[in-house]
């Protein structure tokens, strides 16, 4: 009786040992690179006895994708920018979040606390989205190959630059700043005609452009390695961040005709079964500590601390839903597929 009591003990005492391994949550995260580094992670998990299970995107294409999947998204937490947002709430895929459980939002500045002036954040009156960081998307450019810099978008169209520019693989953002440079005030909503006129001016560009590139980190080993000229700054100061620190000799320019800019911003998915822990990751992403390493490590803004950047542009355009996001992104697959006009 005495040797079963034991063993029974044991065998209970071994339970509660297994048990919380089996009872630990998983939070979701999807994002872009920089933003869930693995450190900042590893403390995140630590302090709430979880884990978090991080996937990166590469586009805004394939963050769609990612969340409009058959069932549903498969994530509790997503990092994307203000039109997406838009999106995402439009197809139904966010829940509301509680300001209460956000409390390091008192850190941010002023501007991105006033939630209802920043379409996208708030729905219905109710708050679905928190900024995050944010960038212009300028023109970066090699000084060496540059006497003044380019003060035009148009730039990126110059013969001389042949097979010497890098553009971003997006359907979107393409077509928005080429019709900034094309002098279209509102470049988020094109008419048929317009969006025309832009699928030749992308072709044109094509000429010039030596590939496409997805992430900072393979754009900046393009540049280098193939001695390129100028760059569309997806990712604006991360990519100038990330070139100067590989040893690239390289400015940033504002186009006179205006800028596009994302704010990026984190909200909760429609999957998120723990509200409260989704929360608490956005809420910890505030921390002045975790929140100040998107400059120190990727060069970009956070919202907590003023940055000249936005100051220093006459015509920021922060990016908002266009006229019909699946239109774009088919014209451009057939653009970058070295289809002629005629056929597109």
């Amino acid at each position: 009786m005495q040797i079963r009591s034991g063993l029974m003990a044991g065998f209970i005492c071994s339970l509660l040992a297994w048990q919380p391994l089996q009872a630990k949550d998983v939070l979701r995260v999807l994002a872009w690179p920089g933003y869930a580094d693995v450190d900042v992670v590893q403390t995140f998990e630590k302090r709430f006895q979880v884990d978090v299970e991080v996937t990166f995107v590469d586009s805004d294409e394939m963050l769609w994708d990612k969340m409009h999947a058959q069932h549903g998204p498969q994530y509790d937490v997503v990092a994307a920018n203000t039109a997406e947002m838009q999106r995402y709430f439009a197809a139904g895929l966010l829940k509301p979040l509680n300001p209460a459980w956000l409390p390091n939002t008192r850190h941010q500045l002023p501007r991105f606390r006033h939630w209802a002036a920043i379409p996208g954040l708030q729905q219905q009156g109710r708050l679905y989205a928190i900024p995050f960081t944010y960038s212009t998307m300028g023109i970066i450019y090699d000084k060496r190959q540059f006497a003044t810099p380019p003060d035009s978008m148009n730039v990126l169209w110059d013969p001389r630059y042949r097979h010497k520019v890098l553009d971003f693989n997006s359907a979107q953002h393409n077509f928005s700043f080429a019709a900034l440079a094309s002098g279209i005030d509102h470049p988020f909503q094109l008419s048929a005609a317009q969006q025309k006129m832009l699928v030749q001016r992308l072709v044109d560009l094509r000429r010039n452009v030596l590939t496409y590139y997805s992430l900072p980190e393979e754009a900046t080993e393009l540049f280098i390695q193939h001695r390129i000229a100028l760059m569309f700054g997806n990712y604006g100061t991360q990519q100038l961040n990330s070139l100067r620190l590989a040893g690239a000799d390289v400015g940033y320019a504002i186009p006179r005709e205006g800028v596009l800019a994302w704010l990026d911003c984190w909200a909760m998915t429609v999957a998120a079964s723990k509200p409260q822990l989704a929360q608490q990751w956005i809420n910890y992403m505030l921390e002045p500590e975790v929140s100040r390493l998107l400059p120190l490590r990727q060069g970009l803004a956070d919202t907590l601390t003023a940055s000249g950047e936005l100051q220093a542009t006459a015509r920021v355009l922060w990016l908002q839903p266009v006229e019909n996001a699946g239109q774009r992104e088919a014209l451009w697959q057939k653009i970058i597929s070295g289809n002629r006009p005629g056929n597109i």
